[in-house]
């Protein structure tokens, strides 16, 4: 049996959340709070959270359970930041109960679930390629922004870190995307890897 917490700020959203660990026989409700805090005491065998990835707790000494998170966003991806949080599989919130519970049967069994998508880019990561001035000319203030964003940071941490707006943000972003010819933030902090922007 399974024990599964279930973390979400919005009461519609645990609901839903509840009633789907309750439907499966294999799975066990251990909780549903508003944030992802009690999963330390709690100690459960999978968090099943639709939360920010700001809102994760930071590991605890003790044992981390394994996190499956229910991005809002559009193309769910699996972050180094979110990794080292415990989380080992992104699904976007609309996905299908099946998916959500195939999800908590891997991560469960101490499998990470990735689309096959992000697997290819994740892979290509893995070899570096040489940065030339007509490839890529990020400035020093883009580069910083490029590795909060490899770190899952969202806009408006970035801008508290840099002491900027979320405008800025958001103009950076956008200047990044161009530059590395990248059409989403996963997709460009791959090729930011890939061009040793990054450091992992």
């Amino acid at each position: 049996m399974t024990r599964v917490m279930v973390a979400a700020p919005s009461p519609v959203v645990r609901a839903g959340l509840e009633a789907l660990v309750a439907s499966h026989p294999g799975l066990e409700l251990a909780g549903s709070f508003a944030d992802a805090g009690a999963a330390e005491e709690l100690q459960p065998d999978v968090v099943l959270a639709a939360l920010a990835t700001e809102d994760l707790p930071a590991p605890a000494d003790g044992r981390v359970p394994a996190i499956v998170l229910l991005s809002s966003e559009s193309q769910a991806s699996l972050t180094l930041e979110e990794f080292r949080l415990g989380v080992r599989a992104v699904l976007a919130r609309d996905s299908s109960p099946a998916a959500i519970v195939a999800a908590i049967d891997a991560v469960a069994g101490g499998l990470a679930a990735i689309d096959p998508r992000e697997l290819e880019a994740l892979l290509a990561a893995q070899t570096p390629v040489p940065v030339t001035a007509e490839e890529t000319t990020l400035t020093p203030r883009e580069r910083e922004v490029l590795a909060m964003m490899a770190e899952g940071a969202a806009n408006k941490t970035i801008a508290w870190k840099l002491d900027i707006s979320e405008h800025t943000v958001k103009f950076h972003v956008a200047s990044i995307l161009s530059k590395l010819h990248a059409g989403s933030r996963t997709e460009a902090v791959t090729l930011g890897i890939r061009k040793g922007l990054v450091m992992i």
